[in-house]
């Protein structure tokens, strides 16, 4: 599995408002059972804005997401979708999304 990958997000209680998820796991972790994944949400379906830096915009299949990095989370690779596109475009935003949740910066 590659870094950057988004995939269908199977889960029936949480795919109507996250449709899609982000693996964020290095490609160096993939003997793993696990991947950590972010998922998207439709920029539309937000009530507020996002931190920018915390939350960047991506676009898959032609819509805007916004990245929830607060919600990153561990899954079974069985739990992923189909593979739809990546986001390797947008891997400096991805990074610093992650830097910001981690250490704030």
């Amino acid at each position: 599995m590659a870094q950057f990958s988004v995939f269908k997000n199977r889960n029936p209680r949480s795919k109507a408002a996250f449709p899609f998820l982000v693996d964020v796991q290095s490609n160096l972790l993939d003997e793993l059972h696990t991947r950590v994944v972010i998922p998207l949400a439709k920029a539309t379906a937000l009530a507020k804005k996002p931190i920018s830096t915390l939350s960047p915009l991506v676009e898959v299949q032609g819509q805007k997401y916004v990245l929830l990095t607060p919600q990153l989370a561990g899954i079974s690779r069985s739990e992923l979708g189909a593979e739809v596109t990546d986001i390797i475009e947008h891997r400096d935003a991805v990074i610093a999304a992650l830097d910001c949740l981690i250490s704030g910066i």
